[in-house]
């Protein structure tokens, strides 16, 4: 797979200077964190699963979680993983066939026993699995637990499995309890590092704890608390570059007229000849979602959680690099011996051998998979290409595929 599968070989061209590469779940675990992207969510209580799979791969979705937790009512448990089995045997069945693609499919569990019972019960089709996403993860009993099941499964099948743990546990929202909350679970999944594919963080349940539930014209950054808790997972888990950190869900859809001034500029969409994608952007409240995701790139998160298909293609196309900043970072790369510092590629900024090097590194490992636009405009191609397939694959609107949790 590619991230941005529905482009064209001429699009391809146009739009991009270097081209995405290829991956699939045989690559290096550090290429799979970073092209998990927009991870799309989809209740197991869904009876078209493999369907919402095949759709999702088709529109740019490269990661798709079925969830097993929150998103269905505890009543519905078991019957939600025996249908999450019985849509793994279905899929596999047309993905061996030729007949589809799928995304890295994950499932969101409640207890290390269901990974034990949803792989055993799936039997070959769980080749398709690339892990399993660990809510509220603690490091505690059920923390370890989890990290350990998910070795032996790994040991006993020979299928490589990885983990995502979630930060939304409300040791993490109290501020007493916090770091050494955080230390913990650093020391856990440092203890399995081999199958930790990268840590999520989930901005739902930590508003929760406070009552605060953000508007549309609100970013997870504009919450006080939930910023401080944000910024003290980065600086545990991300420093160095040791772990992928994803952004908080965007849980919103179309709203009401809004209170506050829209946050995308006019001229960018008029001079690509796009005010229509524009407005469609604003009516959707996308302009929040763009923002946020800003703001989670420039605090050091990778990728994000949504809810809706019209979501992924702007999450995805915001991970795209500009040129400017790739040539930056070549030079940079390139100064790495001999240290020192120059003026930018284009005469905008400073770069730095030293300081800027770990920048660098991660600038083109994202260039390698999210590809680098040859014009800035090039990114509203892309959001409108992203668009145009979405609308046509789920007509239905925020009633389809994703209507879901974090």
């Amino acid at each position: 797979m590619r991230h941005f599968p529905f482009l064209s070989p001429a699009q391809d061209r146009d739009v991009f200077a270097v081209e995405p590469c290829r991956f699939d779940g045989a690559s290096d675990a550090g290429t799979l964190a970073l092209a998990l992207g927009a991870t799309l969510y989809s209740p197991g209580t869904r009876l078209g699963l493999a369907d919402d799979a095949e759709r999702a791969a088709r529109i740019g979705a490269t990661s798709h979680v079925w969830c097993l937790e929150d998103s269905i009512a505890h009543d519905d448990v078991s019957t939600a993983e025996a249908n999450v089995v019985r849509q793994l045997g279905e899929l596999h069945g047309r993905v061996t066939g030729g007949l589809a693609q799928a995304p890295l499919l994950f499932v969101r569990v409640r207890t290390p026993e269901q990974m034990e019972r949803i792989v055993e019960g799936a039997g070959e089709a769980a080749a398709h699995l690339t892990g399993f996403v660990l809510p509220k993860f603690a490091p505690d009993r059920t923390g370890g637990r989890c990290l350990d099941t998910l070795a032996a499964l790994r040991e006993r099948t020979g299928l490589r499995l990885f983990g995502m743990p979630v930060l939304e546990h409300p040791d993490l929202a109290w501020q007493e309890t916090r770091r050494r909350h955080l230390l913990g679970i650093r020391a856990l999944t440092d203890a399995h590092r081999d199958i930790v594919l990268s840590v999520r963080v989930g901005g739902t349940d930590l508003c929760g704890l406070y009552g605060i539930r953000r508007a549309a014209d609100t970013t997870i950054w504009d919450v006080a608390v939930v910023r401080g808790m944000l910024a003290e997972a980065i600086n545990v888990f991300a420093r160095h570059g040791d772990y992928a950190v994803s952004g908080p869900v965007w849980e919103h859809l179309a709203g009401p007229e809004r209170l506050f001034k829209p946050q995308l500029r006019q001229t960018p969409f008029e001079r690509a000849g796009l005010p229509r994608l524009r407005t469609q952007l604003l009516s959707e409240e996308a302009d929040g979602l763009m923002r946020e995701v800003s703001l989670d790139r420039a605090n050091g998160l990778t990728g994000k959680t949504v809810i809706h298909p019209a979501h992924v293609g702007v999450v995805n196309a915001l991970s795209t690099v500009a040129r400017e900043e790739y040539d930056d970072a070549l030079a940079v790369a390139a100064a790495a011996d001999r240290g020192g510092a120059s003026r930018s590629v284009a005469g905008t900024r400073m770069n730095e051998a030293g300081p800027h090097a770990l920048w660098a590194r991660q600038v083109l490992e994202r260039a390698a998979v999210y590809g680098v636009l040859s014009h800035p405009d090039k990114l509203l191609d892309l959001l409108d290409a992203g668009r145009e397939v979405s609308d046509r694959l789920y007509r239905t609107g925020s009633a389809g595929l994703g209507q879901v949790v974090r």
